[in-house]
């Protein structure tokens, strides 16, 4: 089976209607990135006291540095596709892919090493740095959640 686009009577293929978002919808989406980078600073600040209280210091620590590890993952990662698109674009200064691939081994580095010192330190804990690791899903679910929410109400 192959995908046709549908010919007018010239022979051409006709030009598919563009939906335009509203100027309401726009400024609704495009503040996610800040909504969900608000929800990463704000989730550990809320769930490592109850980490602590319900499975002890250990397990809480590992999630505060799990957080802080996906933090910088998080922004590292930006940085890096606004560089690639910079890159592809080639409307900005040129990107060294030397520092592009440095920063990629860096962030795996700092997982690794985080996950050495906290298995030298308490096993237990590792749980907590893998739950940590996971900050960025949790924002970006309450952000999906929120985005749906916003359009059911408003019917963007």
């Amino acid at each position: 089976m192959t995908l046709v686009e549908p010919e007018s009577e010239s022979g051409l293929p006709e030009e598919q209607p563009q939906t335009v978002p509203s100027p309401e919808a726009e400024a609704f989406y495009s503040g996610a990135y800040d909504r969900i980078v608000r929800s990463m600073l704000a989730l550990p600040v809320l769930i490592a006291p109850l980490l602590w209280l319900r499975y002890g210091r250990a397990i809480a620590i590992g999630f505060l540095g799990g957080c802080v590890i996906a933090i910088y993952n998080f922004y590292a990662l930006k940085r890096g596709v606004v560089a690639l698109a910079d890159k592809v674009t080639r409307t900005g200064q040129k990107q060294s892919a030397t520092g592009v691939v440095a920063g990629f081994l860096f962030r795996y580095f700092l997982i690794a090493a985080a996950a050495y010192v906290i298995l030298r330190g308490s096993a237990a804990s590792i749980y907590g740095l893998f739950a940590g690791l996971f900050l960025p899903v949790r924002a970006i679910l309450i952000e999906a959640v929120y985005e749906v929410y916003g359009a059911l109400r408003r019917g963007l």
